[in-house]
């Protein structure tokens, strides 16, 4: 599971676009995302490194990742 610090998110298009651009990268990922801490838990199979270009690529870069 990865808990990521995801900058740039306000709103419920936000949510639906990070959920979007994490699900191209993986399907099947379990995604959760709490807007007012600007949080993001996945779980998932793919790289987190991967994850985190394709949240910069839709404008919303990674300021912390951790991985459990």
């Amino acid at each position: 599971m990865y808990e990521l610090q995801v900058e740039g998110m306000s709103c419920n298009h936000c949510v639906s676009k990070v959920t979007r651009s994490i699900k191209k990268i993986d399907a099947d990922a379990n995604v959760n995302i709490q807007l007012a801490s600007q949080k993001v838990s996945v779980e998932s199979t793919a790289d987190v490194e991967d994850i985190a270009s394709a949240l910069a690529e839709a404008g919303y870069p990674v300021k912390d990742k951790f991985v459990s």
